[in-house]
């Protein structure tokens, strides 16, 4: 199917869209995970399945803007000092898989006979692991946070820097590359130049803008914003040759510690995930069912001596990294796969002629069968390590150790005068808490005080999933709209049913609503601080101070006790104003009575505060 002008790119979406929605489903309630889902779809409909689209090229190209998100959306979880603190897992680890894997397969290749610049080639593109699926199955895991996935993503990144030299190193090695290399020191001035503005970019101009941006609170234009940011950066790294993915995950560290992190991240999740879907959907149509027809031996061959060589690699490697042993089936089968580079690696030694366009073809078929392969690869490993482990575990080899980078057990939402009360006391004892603040000028003046407020609308479900609700124990609903009080509410009951809500409530109708909706931990924002009001007038006026007090004590057990007597009734005005009626004359006579209780007695005794420190 092409892509007219006439209406065939509506078809064609439907067709992707449809594919997936099919797909994805089946291959989850299989228990084979959506990735596998994705790339069944493309086969499906791609050239050597039903046909429906004959051009996967076009969405690779297009697709792979997924992945770019997606590295962003990683330096997003990644600060400075984090990023600073994995350089040598990056650089050492990274760099003993790549380089390692590389060496063995190109000298097993040469001891076979082949040209010793093909072997190159081919084994610097194999050794390539798929960030897209690593990272994808990590998430998808719940597994970025622990040892293993924090290895991976070291070891992808040293890859994603790898693939620049391996790309530059293609055309050197081509029988027609002998040509002049003046360009060279120019190409790596300007990749200096456009890191030094991304870096520089980033700490001055970015954050001022983001800011200017979330004060014209229009959140479409925010969104807007964060795209703007990652095609920009991507567009300048692939001006000088770079790797826009690359570019984007630096782009993102420098925004890891800005407020708008979480905003960013929300924004971004929905597009990365529909992009990256389609970037495996269209690995599953470019795999050339042709080439494995015509060589089905060698294909198998390839596939398994080039898995097998890498986990070999990476086996070694886990026996020296802190990885537990549980683990590390997830880290071996996820690095020893083929990667999206390795296309870009071979393509661009098929157009250098240091490969021909048959063998070109072969190694993509069989890059894409071992993406294909990695989940099946991890559903059997999960099977059959699980078991081995039970029958096998040593003592001592506990639960993989979660890194400190894990969303706190309290969220608030709202961090104004009231939620700034809350926060103080709870880091005050040493709890800390995610909040979240939808006004940019209120996020600006508290980051000014050290507070770790992030800017975002906690009525928006994606912004609380990012925020960590789905394993925070506390929600504390601390926002200052009624209507956006009750959405959150609402959101939490719905979604995140094992969360505790604190909720504030601006005055009785509110309050009213929210008992309506099972809230047990309600409490009104002015109550307390007008009863201590009331007690000072009091005491003013004449009356000793634990009187006073004792009269505000049973002012408030009565007047909640009354809340929760109108409660069943909100709804019914003409009742409510009768039984307020009713509850305020009660009152006046309970205090009557105790001001002649009082005055019977003799000097020297005054009130009782027996039930002072009792509160509803």
């Amino acid at each position: 199917m092409e892509t007219p002008h006439d209406g065939g790119w509506l078809l064609t979406s439907l067709v992707y869209l449809g594919a997936a929605v099919l797909a994805v489903p089946l291959a989850r309630f299989a228990g084979l995970g959506s990735i596998i889902g994705y790339l069944g779809a493309g086969i499906a409909i791609g050239p050597w399945g039903l046909k429906l689209v004959t051009d996967p090229q076009t969405m690779l190209h297009f697709a792979e803007f997924g992945v770019v998100l997606m590295l962003f959306l990683v330096g997003l979880e990644l600060e400075p000092k984090r990023l600073w603190a994995l350089r040598r897992p990056i650089f050492g680890w990274g760099a003993v898989q790549t380089l390692g894997s590389a060496a063995l397969m190109g000298g097993a290749a040469v001891a076979f006979g082949v040209d010793w610049r093909l072997a190159l080639v081919v084994a610097l593109g194999l050794a390539l692991s798929s960030t897209a699926i690593g990272l994808g199955v990590l998430a998808e895991r719940n597994l970025m946070g622990t040892t293993s996935g924090q290895s991976v993503l070291s070891v992808a990144l040293f890859q994603d820097i790898a693939a620049i030299p391996i790309l530059a190193l293609v055309p050197l090695l081509a029988a027609e590359g002998a040509h002049g290399g003046g360009g060279g020191w120019l190409g790596a001035l300007k990749a200096v130049g456009v890191i030094a503005a991304i870096v520089l970019g980033g700490r001055l101009l970015i954050r001022p803008a983001l800011r200017w941006i979330a004060r014209s609170d229009t959140p479409e234009i925010f969104t807007a914003a964060s795209l703007l940011l990652v095609v920009a950066t991507a567009a300048l790294m692939q001006a000088v040759g770079l790797s826009m993915a690359l570019g984007a995950f630096l782009a993102g560290v420098l925004l890891a510690e800005s407020e708008y992190r979480r905003e960013l991240e929300t924004d971004l999740e929905p597009f990365k995930g529909l992009l990256l879907g389609l970037f495996f959907i269209a690995v599953g149509m470019s795999i050339d069912f042709g080439a494995v027809w015509a060589h089905p031996g060698w294909v198998v061959g390839l596939v398994a001596a080039f898995l097998l060589i890498k986990a070999v690699v990476l086996w070694v490697m886990t026996r020296t990294m802190p990885i537990p042993l549980a683990e590390r089936p997830v880290f071996v089968i996820l690095l020893a796969q083929g990667g999206e580079f390795g296309f870009v690696v071979f393509q661009a030694a098929a157009q250098g002629r240091v490969i021909s366009a048959e063998t070109s073809s072969l190694l993509v078929a069989v890059v894409a069968l071992s993406m294909l392969l990695t989940p099946l690869l991890l559903v059997a490993a999960d099977r059959w390590w699980a078991a081995h482990l039970s029958a096998h575990r040593p003592a001592g080899d506990g639960p993989a150790p979660i890194s400190e980078a894990q969303d706190a057990p309290i969220i608030i939402a709202g961090f104004g005068r009231y939620g700034q009360i809350v926060g103080r006391l709870l880091y005050a004892n040493g709890l800390k808490a995610t909040v979240l603040e939808h006004s940019a000028d209120q996020v600006e003046s508290l980051r000014k005080f050290g507070w770790r407020v992030f800017y975002g609308d906690a009525t928006r479900l994606d912004l609380l999933r990012v925020a960590g609700a789905g394993s925070a124990k506390v929600l504390v609903v601390a926002v200052d709209d009624v209507e956006q009080s009750l959405a959150v509410v609402d959101l939490a009951l719905e979604h995140f049913p094992q969360l505790t809500l604190v909720v504030r409530a601006r005055n009785a109708q509110h309050w009213y609503e929210l008992d309506k909706r099972g809230v047990t931990h309600i409490e009104r924002e002015t109550f307390d601080s007008a009863l201590m009001s009331a007690r000072t007038v009091l005491e003013t006026v004449g009356f000793e101070p634990h009187q006073a007090r004792t009269l505000a004590m049973k002012f408030r057990r009565h007047s909640v006790r009354q809340l929760h007597e109108l409660a069943p009734h909100y709804g019914d005005q003409a009742r409510l104003i009768a039984m307020a009626k009713a509850g305020r004359q009660q009152m006046e006579e309970m205090f009557a009575q105790e001001r002649a209780r009082q005055s019977d007695q003799p000097a020297g005794h005054g009130w009782h505060a027996d039930d002072d420190t009792r509160e509803s």
